[in-house]
């Protein structure tokens, strides 16, 4: 896999300029077609003007006919230049925040986890919304360019008529982007806020969707609904603020312009009251009062829309400029190998030392579940070797030395709580595609059963986290998924908790037969597997205490007797 964004950090900033930047083309096609949409737009009413003041003053039906022409060339100008402008623009809006999205994801799944302080509703926030603001700016700009060429082109025409309605364009224009300047930096801050609390809130109710089971089992359901209440009131006040300043915002935006075009329209009329400027001057005048209120609206809201960007590329730098947990090594493990834990001190574990030869059935007999866990993480590499005291060797080499892509192909560790997709069982079990192992997997992990009992076989529907499996089910799937993917090393934990103890004892025995020749390690209290095993290891204490056969250890280990016979 490809790991992007590692070279340096990414701040807000410099996402903005990338999207603009890989976009030049988009954005040049898409300015040029909506500066010829404000510039028909302006050109309206100028040309009104033209006719009052040349062609009804000759009264003569060619000049009438040519500026009925003009005005249809003006229209369709217009017409087109707004459909095709827009549809280039959003055309390279979707674009770009489609790669962002990929950008973030892919970041999310690297095999070297990044030191991100986010959920993972949060991420996907980031994903999904700040991507798609993010990529705003692609059509913030051209707009924000076009809509001052539709203003100077307004200026210039009023300039030429009288020189103080220009300069009042122009004066009025630069007053109104400094009021509203400042405003948009509180929308910033309060969108920023906005978009965290609502991540907040998603991250709470994906928390929630994980653990619903338990939370039903223990009767949690009505505290974890009142805790995700708050969090969610919290974001809807945000967003009620953040509407709030929206709302201040755009109606100050709509009175300003409003002003400007009510003192251009009474200038105007001062001035040909006056004798200064002619009818035809005085129509032109009023109708680009008229017309300049769309552009200055949309040249107003232009700020707004940069700062709500800008806060949404510092989101999505929290992840890309995020660093990696660890800087992984390059070299590749040799093929099949051994695996060797020498003299390893993390949490729970006390300078544990052991050794699984390459082809060998190994168990765990772990008396404290947390120790259990905290070597699993250290064999998936969940844990940076300059984390814990020790050496973690795979096939003599060293975990640090090694690619974690590599690694991950050579020795896979099933979690305990192995995650179910939606799907159907066949892509649950092999995800790629590729694996030739697939019957053998499913006949071993004794999930035979469950594909026997639907028509469709492999290719039965699975719900999101495996909602129409049982336990025992998900947890055969996830063993048939770790099965399948026939690495030389293999580490399981707690594999047949959910399953009974007729299940489990096939499966044990499944188990070593498949794997015969594979260096295979198992964490485990199941006797059942303890004695499918070559040799037991005994992890007491944080430390190995005992080693010997499961029928061996039986009869003389009391501990381990009353530890795992059932």
């Amino acid at each position: 896999m490809t790991t992007p964004d590692t070279q340096r950090p990414r701040p807000g900033s410099d996402i903005l300029r990338t999207a603009l930047r890989r976009n030049v083309g988009a954005m040049v096609w898409g300015t040029i077609l909506m500066g010829l949409y404000q510039a028909g737009e302006t050109a309206f009413p100028i040309a009104l003007g033209l006719i009052v003041e040349h062609t009804l003053q000759d009264r003569s039906l060619g000049s009438l006919a040519l500026s009925i022409a003009g005005l249809a060339v003006i229209i369709t100008t217009v017409s087109l230049s707004w459909r095709f402008g827009m549809r280039v623009l959003q055309k390279a809006n979707t674009t770009e925040a489609h790669r962002w999205r990929v950008r973030v994801a892919a970041c999310g799944l690297q095999p070297v986890a990044r030191d991100v302080d986010l959920k993972s509703g949060e991420v996907l926030t980031i994903a999904t919304e700040d991507a798609d603001q993010t990529a705003d700016i692609i059509e913030v700009v051209p707009l924000l360019i076009s809509s001052l060429v539709a203003v100077l082109v307004a200026a210039v025409a009023l300039g030429l008529a009288d020189i103080r309605l220009g300069l009042l364009v122009i004066v009025g224009t630069v007053a109104i982007l400094s009021i509203l300047s400042v405003m948009s930096k509180r929308i910033g801050a309060s969108t920023q806020e906005q978009q965290a609390r609502v991540a907040r809130a998603g991250a709470k109710v994906a928390d929630l969707i994980i653990g619903l089971r338990p939370l039903h089992g223990f009767g949690g359901n009505h505290a974890a609904f009142r805790s995700y209440r708050k969090v969610s009131t919290e974001a809807k006040h945000q967003s009620i603020t953040v509407a709030k300043v929206n709302g201040v915002y755009a109606g100050t935006a709509l009175a300003l312009n409003a002003v400007l075009a009510v003192a251009v329209t009474l200038t105007a009329g001062w001035l040909a009251f006056d004798g200064q400027i002619t009818i035809g001057e005085l129509v032109m005048a009023v109708g680009l009062a008229q017309f300049i209120m769309e552009p200055l609206k949309l040249f107003s809201e232009m700020p707004k829309y940069v700062m709500i960007a800008r806060a949404s590329a510092q989101r999505m730098a929290l992840v890309l400029s995020a660093p990696q947990v660890a800087t992984p090594g390059t070299q590749l493990p040799a093929a099949g190998g051994d695996l060797e834990v020498d003299c390893v001190r993390y949490g729970s574990l006390r300078k544990v030392k052991f050794r699984v030869s390459a082809g060998e059935f190994v168990a765990i007999a772990a008396y404290q579940p947390r120790a259990a866990a905290d070597l699993a993480s250290i064999l998936a590499m969940n844990v940076p070797p300059d984390a814990y005291e020790g050496v973690v060797r795979v096939s003599g080499q060293e975990l640090a030395d090694l690619s974690i892509e590599a690694v991950r192909e050579h020795l896979l560790v099933n979690p305990y709580d192995g995650e179910i997709f939606a799907g159907t069982l066949r892509t649950n079990i092999d995800p790629s595609g590729t694996s030739r192992m697939v019957p053998e997997a499913v006949e071993a992990s004794m999930l035979t059963d469950l594909v026997a009992l639907h028509r469709e076989g492999l290719d039965y529907g699975v719900r999101d986290r495996g909602a129409n499996l049982s336990g025992g089910q998900r947890q055969r799937l996830s063993l048939a998924r770790a099965l399948a993917a026939d690495t030389d090393v293999l580490v399981l934990r707690d594999p047949t908790t959910a399953v009974d103890a007729v299940t489990e004892q096939l499966i044990a025995r499944n188990i070593a037969k498949l794997r015969r020749g594979r260096t295979t390690l198992v964490l485990t209290s199941s006797p059942a597997l303890l004695d499918a095993a070559d040799r037991v290891l005994v992890l007491n204490d944080g430390a190995i205490t005992a080693e010997d056969t499961h029928r061996n250890l039986l009869a003389k280990d009391e501990a381990y007797c009353l530890a795992v016979a059932r």
